[in-house]
C-alpha cells in the first residue's frame, strides 16, 4: 500500500516536497489556505524569481543553530537543486552568481513545479485550511478529517501575509510540543527617531550601513541605501535588519552608522574635503558636496556638521572640515523599530531546528512529522539563499517521508531514484528522476 503524504502548505517547500514524495512512490495531498499555490513564489526577485546564489559567503545564513544550517545545505546542494530544476525543464541564466529562470520570470518556475506536480497525480487541495495536526498524524481542517502516514509542515512564516503566510504553522508546531522561538521581521526597512528623513525622501545612493546593539558592531553591508521619510531601506538595511529587530525586541538600543562614501577612508575623506576648499573657494558653503552627493542629502549633512548655508567655501574652518568628514562616514540614526510583517521578505525565529533532524528534517518529537522552510528558525540574506533554503529542505523532506524514511536513516545525499509508480526503466519511457 502506497505511503500517504500530506504536506501542509503550498509555497515554495511544499510544492518541492511533494514533487520528491511522490517521486518516492506515495500518494501525495497538498493542502493550501489560500486560494492557489505558490503565491508569494511569484513575487520573488521582484517577478524574476532569484532560484539561488552559486555562492554562499560565510554569513549568508541566520539562525539558533548554525551547523543544522550546514548540515541541511550538505545533504541537498545548489548544484542538485539546479539538476532538479533542469529536469523540470527550465532553462537557467547565471548573472554574477545569482541564478534566474531564462525566462526572467517567477511564474515560469511555479509553472515547471505544477507541471510536474500534475504529471505526478500529486491533488492541490486549496481554501483548506489546517486546524490541528494531531500526534497520530490525522489532521483536522476546514474541510474534514484527513489521515497520512506522514506530514510535512510547510506552512510558511508571518512574512508577507499578504501571499498566504500567517503564522498559522507556527501554532500547529507548537501544540505538537515544539518550541518556537519568537519570530520577528526580517529583510525589512528601518525606522529611524529623526526628523530630516522626511527631507532626504527618494534618494538613494551608494553607502555602508553598520549596525550597533549597545554600541557594539553586530552587522554591515554595503549597497544602495534608500533614504525614506521614515528611516532606512534597500538591500544593505535588508542585510542587517534582522539583528535590528531582534535587538529592539529585547529592549536594547540599536542605532546604525550610515557611511556615504564607502571607498574612502577617513583621511582620504578629509584630504579630500580640503582639496575641495581650495579649488572651489568662490562657491557658495551650500554648494559646497555639489557633485557628491544628491542635493536633497548634502544639504542635510552639511548642517549636521554646522556648514552654514550662508558664506562661501573658503569660510568653511578645518574644525567643520573634520566634522563634515565624520559625518559623511559615520551618521549616526536611532533605530526605533523594523517596518512589520506586512513589508518584510522574511522572518528570523521559528520552530527550534535543535527539534528537527537535519538529515531527513522529521520532527525529533513527532515520528512521521517533517517540517520544511520558512516555518523554521532560519533566515538567508537577500540574494536567492532564502529560496534554496526552501528547495533544499522541500527536496529532503519529501524524498525522506515519501520512502517512509525516520531519524538516522536518511543517506548523507539521497540518489536519483525512479518513481515506484511508474516502474519502468529510463529505456522504456521517461524518467521521472529524483535528487
Amino acid at each position: 500500500m502506497k505511503q500517504q503524504v500530506i504536506i501542509v502548505g503550498a509555497g515554495a517547500s511544499g510544492l518541492t516536497a511533494a514533487i520528491q514524495a511522490a517521486r518516492q512512490g506515495a500518494s501525495v495531498t497538498v493542502l493550501e489556505h489560500t486560494a492557489k499555490p505558490g503565491k508569494k513564489l511569484l513575487s520573488t526577485g521582484n517577478g524574476k524569481c532569484n532560484l539561488t546564489n552559486l555562492m554562499i559567503p560565510d554569513g549568508a545564513y541566520r539562525g539558533g543553530r548554525p551547523e543544522f544550517i550546514k548540515r541541511v545545505l550538505e545533504n541537498i546542494t545548489v548544484e542538485q537543486t539546479l539538476e532538479f530544476f533542469r529536469d523540470l525543464g527550465l532553462v537557467l541564466t547565471d548573472r554574477n552568481g545569482y541564478v534566474y529562470p531564462n525566462s526572467g520570470q517567477a511564474a515560469s518556475v511555479l509553472e515547471a513545479l505544477l507541471f510536474e506536480l500534475d504529471h505526478l497525480g500529486v491533488s492541490i487541495v486549496t481554501d483548506c485550511q489546517v486546524e490541528e495536526i494531531r500526534k497520530d498524524l490525522s489532521l483536522v481542517t476546514s474541510l474534514g478529517k484527513k489521515r497520512a502516514d506522514a506530514v510535512i509542515l510547510a506552512a510558511g512564516s508571518m512574512a508577507a501575509p499578504k501571499t498566504g503566510s500567517d503564522g498559522s504553522g507556527y501554532e500547529l508546531a507548537k501544540a505538537l510540543g515544539h518550541t518556537i522561538v519568537k519570530p520577528l521581521p526580517a529583510l525589512v526597512q528601518l525606522r529611524c527617531r529623526e526628523k530630516w528623513y522626511k527631507q532626504m525622501a527618494g534618494v538613494r545612493t551608494e553607502a555602508c550601513v553598520t549596525l550597533k546593539i549597545d554600541g557594539k558592531t553586530v552587522a554591515a553591508d554595503r549597497g544602495e541605501l534608500q533614504l525614506t521619510d521614515y528611516g532606512i531601506s534597500g538591500i544593505p538595511v535588508f542585510q542587517i535588519s534582522r539583528f535590528a529587530a531582534r535587538g529592539l525586541d529585547a529592549g536594547r538600543p540599536v542605532t546604525a552608522e550610515l557611511d556615504f562614501l564607502p571607498s574612502m577612508d577617513f583621511n582620504h575623506t578629509r584630504q579630500f574635503l580640503e582639496e575641495r576648499v581650495k579649488r572651489f573657494s568662490c562657491r557658495p558653503a551650500e554648494e559646497f558636496l555639489n557633485g557628491v552627493l544628491n542635493h536633497k542629502l548634502a544639504r542635510i549633512l552639511l548642517k549636521e556638521a554646522d556648514v552654514g548655508s550662508n558664506g562661501i567655501v573658503k569660510d568653511i574652518r578645518p574644525a567643520q572640515i573634520k566634522k563634515l568628514a565624520s559625518v559623511l562616514k559615520k551618521l549616526e540614526t536611532e533605530i526605533i523599530a523594523a517596518n512589520s510583517f506586512d513589508q518584510a521578505q522574511v522572518c528570523s525565529g521559528g520552530v527550534d531546528t535543535g527539534e528537527v533532524d537535519p538529515d531527513t528534517m522529521e520532527s525529533k518529537l513527532i515520528k512521521g512529522l517533517y517540517l520544511a522552510g520558512e516555518i523554521l528558525d532560519v533566515d538567508g540574506i537577500c540574494g536567492g539563499y532564502n529560496l534554496q533554503w526552501a528547495w533544499s529542505c522541500g527536496i529532503l523532506a519529501g524524498t525522506c517521508a515519501g520512502r517512509g524514511m525516520s531519524c538516522g536513516h536518511m543517506p548523507h545525499k539521497p540518489g536519483r531514484v525512479l518513481p515506484k509508480e511508474h516502474g519502468r526503466s529510463v529505456a522504456q519511457g521517461r524518467c521521472h528522476r529524483g535528487i
